[in-house]
């Protein structure tokens, strides 16, 4: 029962900080695929969740912080997710929060650009149900890589 525990806790922590990983994790420990789905899903909601509610104070903390350091406000990368803001909104910014900005990453990215909470975890939802089913496929598709034997 433990190990059982154990392999869901892995998958689930996983998801939570680097999305794309869970659906390798929990192959690789031989979860079923709705379980493995599901998993990252969860984990990355619960990052979203947490991080969503934080964040408002913690974006403010962020930028005392660059100001006081004398940083400037935009850097080349923050310039880019502007734009990506600007061109997609929210949508854009959801769609591409599992393949490059981590949940953590985008959730923070969200936060500081002003979204409302509920519209982040609306998007945040589609996305992790979307590039998580996905990710799923193909970890499952390409589990005869040897990759996958490392880790069983």
């Amino acid at each position: 029962m433990l190990p059982a525990l154990l392999k869901y806790a892995s998958v689930f922590a996983i998801g939570m900080f680097k999305f794309v990983a869970a659906p390798i994790a929990g192959v690789a420990a031989g979860l079923p695929v709705v379980l493995i789905w599901g998993l990252s899903v969860a984990g990355m909601m619960t990052t979203v969740i947490l991080i969503s509610g934080l964040g408002r104070s913690w974006a403010l903390h962020q930028r005392r912080k660059r100001e006081e350091k004398g940083k400037p406000l935009f850097s080349r990368r923050s310039r880019t997710v502007v734009s990506i803001y600007r061109r997609f909104g929210m949508v854009g910014i959801a769609f591409l929060t599992p393949i490059l900005f981590s949940p953590v990453g985008g959730t923070v990215i969200a936060t500081q650009l002003h979204v409302p909470r509920w519209r982040i975890m609306l998007h945040m939802l589609w996305s992790a149900a979307l590039w998580g089913i996905t990710f799923t496929l193909l970890a499952v598709k390409f589990s005869h890589l040897p990759i996958f034997d490392h880790y069983r």
